[in-house]
């Protein structure tokens, strides 16, 4: 997480109700970046009161939201609200009410709505912001560091959270968070990831179908291989109310509540968990679905009111008295220069941190293990294959005396994959196997291209393996050789471009839902580590990744550890942070944020590796440094400039 900074919060510019107060708020979640809102609080109480966090979700103007009298007629004459006053600021209301229970409430600003002018919500796809040295939201290098509007967003929401918990007037162990829609994600998200709320109520977005359809609800990894309905779990065993209507989350009672209440029976606490669908209603969260949600705050903080709670009418504020803006106030600084400065600060808060990361004895060594093995394991997505999900089958045989080849299908059951091989074996074979890592997939095996009778023979340096008893098991990457038509490495990754505007130019549309095409060709290798081991039998196994390679080679050593006895990585020049599309084959979300390729070849200490490169050995430290931690400073050789006969060089280091 980021460091902290004080929060610089300014409360001002109250108004006065019968019932309760509502002051303009301003304070900074990172310096100079400001969080706006406003701030309800019943009249006559004292002591610690209960609090509750009201973020909103897309609605025209945000907080600021006001519908027209009509519409407030048809909304009652559907039963949808009770008052045309209060029920053309629905927003309002909900805040209204809860302080009239006796709650401290804080409605804050999404990114981009109302008195949140620094951003833009909905930040486009920019030339001049997508630099390798100075960059926006939505780019590639944001994204290469995990820079995105949700973490922003959440963020805030964390940062209010610590303000309003800071108040003397808080009671610290009675927080709730409810919000609708995209304000529903992020109760959610805040109360999965944050400890401190008591009680939550996302209302009209837990679902099992749509997740969110705006990118400050979307974000690379969050929703690879789960959804929504888990997410909200994670507040378990905390108290967990939904409300649902004729939107994507109308089969909630059906479809995700019954495992939520499953999962809720594991810790004895299923009463704690609760939905309530309203069919005859679109999308929202109006005056039935706000009694629910009362109704589960009344009970969960402890409020103490007798029910049912009916909701009153009340005055609703204009524009000007919620407005953090004025002359004593002026508007914070925006546009792109700002946006540039806000990326700047929280790349420089990054490496600050990574830097103190950097290990220097066996302690350290393992919290640089935590913290970065941890990232590239949540990147890459999968350990080693469990070796009872892989299979093999058998294309045929070729005799090449005194080897065989052997056309292989190796099958990850359990993930529904499957990788082209061959397999180069000795017929004296000394059980020793190197998997052979090439961006030209196996036909890189062989001199004159693929492995058949009319291929002359393997390159020399593959050659020199066999004759030394080792089997080489050379394979097509996803996107190589068989996965290609014309058997060339795909040059771009297929990602989800859309059919409407927002969705145009942002990863997290594709890399939210499905892994990186980086980290599946790593699961491809994973895939062959475990066949080496355990199906062939080998009893020692190494990678070497020639020729640019070495970077998939690093990433998948990192994860199998010590299933891998040596690697060579020959990484020339690359590096996840010079990438300028995130449909680079290459392209890795957060790729850049951990010390790039040199901290994934940190991960390998203390296991012997060697690592050439053509790009200089200074950003390397890294790694020396992880190895020197462990002991073994002497198990990584790094080339700084790859050396002409690296592989011939390679070979002798691996038979070493």
């Amino acid at each position: 997480m980021p460091g902290k900074t004080p929060a610089h919060a300014q409360v001002f510019g109250e108004v006065d109700r019968p019932e309760y107060t509502v002051a303009k708020v301003i304070l900074e979640s990172y310096p100079g970046h400001f969080v706006t809102g406003n701030l309800y609080r019943p009249k006559g109480r004292t002591g610690r009161l209960p609090a509750v966090l009201s973020p909103h979700g897309h609605w025209p103007q945000g907080r600021f939201s006001v519908t027209d009298a009509k519409t407030a007629r048809q909304q009652i004459a559907a039963g949808a609200e009770r008052y045309e006053l209060g029920g053309r600021a629905p927003l309002q209301a909900r805040c209204v009410q809860l302080a009239r229970m006796g709650c401290i409430v804080f409605q804050h600003d999404m990114v981009g709505y109302a008195d949140s002018v620094q951003l833009a919500h909905r930040p486009q796809p920019r030339a001049e912001m997508n630099t390798l040295h100075d960059w926006g939201f939505c780019s590639p290098q944001a994204e290469a560091r995990l820079q995105t509007v949700l973490g922003l967003q959440t963020y805030n929401s964390i940062r209010v959270l610590d303000w309003l918990i800071s108040r003397d007037d808080v009671d610290p162990t009675r927080i709730g968070v409810t919000g609708e829609s995209g304000g529903g994600t992020q109760t959610f998200l805040l109360s999965a990831i944050d400890p401190r709320p008591a009680v939550a109520f996302p209302a009209v977005m837990v679902s099992t179908t749509m997740q969110g359809g705006c990118l400050c609800e979307n974000a690379s990894y969050l929703h690879v291989g789960t959804g929504n309905i888990e997410i909200a779990a994670l507040i378990a065993p905390r108290p967990l109310g939904m409300s649902a209507a004729d939107d994507w989350t109308r089969e909630i009672a059906s479809k995700g509540f019954p495992e939520l209440q499953r999962h809720y029976a594991l810790f004895g606490a299923e009463p704690l968990v609760m939905e309530k669908t309203f069919p005859q209603f679109p999308h929202n969260f109006n005056y039935p679905s706000r009694q629910v949600m009362y109704h589960w705050m009344n009970k969960h903080l402890r409020l103490g009111l007798p029910e049912p709670i009916v909701e009153t009418d009340y005055q609703p504020l204009s524009q000007a008295e919620m407005s953090v803006w004025d002359a004593d106030h002026p508007r914070s600084p925006s546009g792109d220069d700002y946006e540039h400065r806000l990326l700047r600060q929280m790349t420089a808060e990054s490496q600050r941190q990574m830097a103190a990361l950097v290990p220097r004895d066996a302690a350290t060594l393992r919290a640089f293990r935590e913290i970065v093995g941890e990232a590239v394991r949540v990147f890459i997505g999968r350990p080693l294959p469990d070796a009872s999900s892989i299979e093999v089958r058998h294309r045929g045989d070729v005799d090449r005396d005194p080897f065989r080849i052997s056309k292989l299908l190796l099958r990850n059951k359990a993930a529904h994959e499957e990788i082209p091989c061959l397999l180069l074996k000795p017929k004296a074979w000394n059980r020793q196997a190197v998997i052979w890592v090439s961006r030209e997939g196996k036909q890189s095996l062989f001199a004159g291209g693929k492995g058949t009778q009319r291929v002359p023979g393997p390159t020399p340096a593959v050659q020199k393996l066999l004759d030394a008893g080792v089997a080489v098991l050379g394979l097509d990457l996803l996107g190589q050789g068989e996965f290609a038509a014309d058997e060339k490495l795909w040059a771009k990754a297929r990602i989800n471009r859309g059919e409407k505007q927002i969705w145009a130019g942002y990863a997290g549309y594709t890399y939210g839902y499905n892994h990186p095409l980086f980290s599946q060709r790593v699961h491809d290798l994973l895939t062959a580590i475990q066949y080496a081991r355990h199906e062939l039998g080998a009893t020692k196994v190494d990678l070497i990744g020639l020729h640019g390679a070495g970077h998939w080679v690093l990433a998948a050593r990192a994860e199998a550890g010590s299933a891998v006895d040596r690697a060579v990585a020959d990484v020339g020049d690359f590096r996840f942070a010079r990438l300028a599309t995130w449909d680079d084959p290459d392209f890795l979300p957060g790729g850049a944020k951990y010390f790039d390729v040199p901290g994934m070849a940190a991960l390998s200490a203390p296991l012997p590796l060697w690592v050439t490169t053509t790009a200089g050995g200074n950003d390397w430290s890294v790694a020396a440094a992880a190895y020197r931690a462990a002991g073994t400073a002497d198990q990584f050789r790094l080339t700084p400039e790859g050396p002409p006969d690296l592989d011939s060089q390679a070979i002798r280091w691996l038979l070493r």
